[in-house]
């Protein structure tokens, strides 16, 4: 199932927007390499992806919510590094076992669903406090 952006997932940062968007194309681009039998290649190049990814991107969420003294900022960075952990665990998972099949699909619903539900529950919040 590919992920679609759409209105409801906007915050009304751009800086958040776009790097959303670039994450959900990430997994929906793994997706498409599974239906094409390329998953195995795609999936080291998306884990290392995510890896630095999250990283830069919670690190300039977490900028814009201490520039703005959100409120419940301890509690998403802690749901920021709890992310975090499952994908250094994915990515460990990768190097010891090789990319299965079993590992797309747990990528698949680890990150991409955790990510859509994200942006609607905690990130929607945080933008509508910076507004």
């Amino acid at each position: 199932m590919a992920y679609v952006w759409t209105e409801d997932l906007a915050t009304g940062n751009t800086m958040i927007d776009t790097q959303h968007k670039q994450l959900i194309k990430m997994v929906n681009d793994l997706l498409e390499a599974c239906k094409s039998g390329q998953e195995r290649t795609k999936l080291t190049t998306t884990m290392q992806f995510l890896v630095d990814y999250t990283v830069k991107h919670f690190a300039d969420e977490e900028k814009l919510q201490q520039q703005s003294n959100y409120p419940d900022f301890a509690n998403h960075k802690k749901l920021h590094e709890a992310f975090k952990v499952t994908v250094l665990d994915l990515n460990k998972q990768l190097k010891a076992e090789g990319a299965t099949n079993a590992l797309v699909a747990k990528l698949n619903t680890s990150i991409g669903g955790w990510l859509v539900t994200h942006i609607q529950r905690e990130d929607k919040k945080v933008a509508a406090h910076i507004k």
